[in-house]
């Protein structure tokens, strides 16, 4: 088989849509979501983390840092799936993968789980921790590390939010 052979062509190149992946939501050509969500993933670990200490010292400075926590990840979380979402449904290439419907169903239903994890803690915030909230910060951090790697993946298998090289588009 040589590089002439026209029996077999490129799926991408038969599909030239799913090459528009560049953000329409960027601040001098940087997408706003991937700079948003380093909030709320280091806020959720930061709940675990905080869930943790509490359940190592009894102190009951941890549930407050923890319940702080774990609002700050749930507003943020708001705000970055408002952009991701909002980039989803206007850019074609983003829409047109199944890929990004995958990573678009995870942040939901992890922002699900971390907004119950901050309700839970409402008014009561020591005998959130254990052992439910513990729980939820244990699932929220592990759907977190799944969730960022598979939007990590759009970004460096597909591109996704990246300008295309200029051969290319």
């Amino acid at each position: 088989m040589t590089g002439n052979d026209t029996r077999f062509t490129d799926p991408i190149e038969e599909h030239r849509a799913l090459l528009d992946t560049e953000s329409r939501i960027a601040i001098a050509g940087h997408p706003l979501h991937a700079m948003l969500v380093a909030f709320p993933i280091a806020l959720t670990l930061s709940v675990l983390g905080a869930d943790l200490l509490y359940w190592w010292t009894a102190d009951a400075f941890w549930t407050q840092v923890a319940g702080w926590a774990a609002f700050g990840a749930f507003l943020m979380g708001v705000i970055a799936g408002i952009t991701g979402t909002v980039e989803l449904l206007v850019v074609r290439g983003i829409r047109n993968r199944s890929a990004s419907w995958t990573h678009f169903i995870l942040a939901v239903m992890l922002l699900s789980l971390i907004g119950a994890n901050w309700a839970f803690r409402i008014g009561q915030p020591e005998e959130a921790v254990l052992p439910l909230g513990l729980m939820l910060s244990f699932v929220a951090a592990g759907l977190t590390a799944v969730t960022g790697w598979h939007g990590g993946k759009l970004v460096f298998d597909y591109r996704i939010g990246t300008k295309p090289p200029d051969d290319l588009s």
